[in-house]
């Protein structure tokens, strides 16, 4: 059994990650996603509609990636803030990204993998762990390749479940319209500056433990995800797909693929004024379905999915930003400045009121990472017998912000520092391994003194 400092300095080193992006990779999917028709259509089922023309990323992009567990980690905790599936009833899941401390092994000379534990692990929950540490990967390579293809912009994940749920009925849970489609994407990226555009890329990602082939087969059916939801005309908004592959011997691989697309843009109008983003979401009932373009002079029927159209783009951007804004101040583990932020359908209810022991989370920490004062949430653990002390939270200035509703304050001043936090994995003042990421959000850990 590792020493728990062991395990904390390993969290904290560079690796490598491999990073497969071809032409051979778009040929293998189209082959596994004709495949899956084929079958669809033996059983007599619809054929899934899928993003046309997959491309490879381009090396200069997405060739490779270099990061820390640690980071990882961080990325997996900040995408599932909001994930509503644990007891933790919203406001502290973000602390199951913590079960994989010791699944990662690398160094700066090698490709990360999957350690002893993590092997071990995969025997019994397989689906679990390569799902969520797939987000992981996926989400640290789409923030990489989107930031290098728009510099001057900041990029957003946001959880698109939450996200759409504040204009559409997802289930039979939520009120209005049902969509009745279960095919959309697991999260978008938000490319965005102030005073400018934004640009929305819709992204799904999953995992598995298998070989390149099972990678084949999750893009192909993430196509179809990622094709539910347009924003404008259609089959005009860019996209991201992307399969991480875990093999329990050997260096693990992302497999990304990318449809482009001059659509995806939210557009900023005269008619929506400055400090729109902080004005108050209501639950908007948009009829589910999307608009092809007509047959000659004949219009085709809505087909399914969610489509943003342009009267649409001011209050989904709107959406976008609060939504962001609600996932960063649960990692920081307060449910009230949380649930402004929401709408009912979104799971306003899910951060007021009781949550179950042990599973709660509670804004009361402070500390200062890497020169950077921050508040947040704790939460102490044994690792390895080891009492240790996991630390998640923002800078403590733009936290207030975020806590005093001034979401548009907030997007203006994390904008004017991107470039000024720090890249060091490891606090000696802190004594244990430090993320910090564009958007002010910081996660640390240490063996309790």
């Amino acid at each position: 059994m590792k020493p728990a400092a062991d395990v904390l300095s390993d969290l904290a080193q560079m690796s490598n990650v491999a990073v497969h992006s071809d032409s051979g990779l778009v040929g293998s999917v189209a082959a596994a996603a004709a495949e899956d028709d084929e079958k669809r259509k033996e059983k007599e089922n619809e054929a899934l509609r899928r993003k046309p023309d997959l491309q490879p990323i381009s090396a200069k992009e997405g060739g490779s990636l270099h990061l820390a567990p640690w980071n990882v980690l961080h990325t997996l905790g900040r995408a599932i803030a909001l994930a509503r599936r644990g007891a933790g009833r919203g406001l502290a899941e973000h602390w199951g990204s913590l079960k994989y401390s010791q699944a990662l092994i690398g160094g700066s000379t090698d490709y990360m993998r999957l350690s002893a534990e993590g092997r071990e692990t995969a025997e019994h929950y397989k689906a679990l762990q390569s799902g969520e540490l797939g987000i992981g990967f996926a989400l640290a390579l789409a923030e990489q390749v989107l930031s290098q293809r728009h510099p001057g912009h900041l990029v957003s994940i946001v959880p698109a479940d939450t996200a759409l749920r504040a204009g559409w009925a997802l289930n039979s849970r939520d009120k209005g319209p049902r969509s009745g489609y279960r095919y959309r994407p697991r999260f978008f990226a938000e490319v965005w500056k102030p005073g400018a555009e934004s640009l929305v890329f819709p992204i799904e990602c999953r995992g598995h433990h298998g070989n390149a082939a099972a990678s084949d087969d999750q893009l192909a059916t993430a196509s179809a995800h990622v094709e539910a939801v347009h924003i404008g005309g259609w089959n005009g908004t860019p996209s991201l797909v992307f399969s991480t592959e875990l093999p329990l011997d050997g260096p693990l691989t992302v497999h990304a693929l990318q449809s482009k697309g001059e659509g995806g843009r939210l557009s900023r109008h005269a008619s929506s004024p400055e400090g729109a983003l902080d004005d108050r979401l209501e639950d908007k009932n948009i009829y589910p379905g999307i608009q092809p373009p007509p047959d000659g002079d004949e219009t085709q029927p809505p087909v399914p999915g969610f489509h943003v159209k342009p009267e649409h783009y001011g209050w989904f951007r709107r959406v976008l930003a609060r939504t962001t804004a609600a996932g960063l101040t649960a990692f920081a583990g307060d449910g009230a400045a949380t649930l402004q932020y929401l709408t009912k359908r979104q799971g306003q209810r899910h951060f007021a009121g009781f949550a179950h022991a042990a599973a709660g989370s509670v804004q009361d920490a402070q500390g200062e990472f890497l020169g950077i004062p921050c508040v947040g949430t704790d939460h102490v653990f044994r690792l390895n017998r080891t009492r240790v002390e996991a630390f998640s939270g923002v800078a403590e200035d733009l936290f207030r912000h975020l806590e005093a509703g001034r979401v548009e304050q907030y997007r203006n001043e994390v904008y004017a520092r991107r470039a000024t936090w720090p890249r060091e994995t490891w606090d000696h003042e802190w004594w244990g391994p430090v993320s910090v990421h564009p958007d002010g959000s910081v996660l640390a850990m240490r063996v309790l003194p």
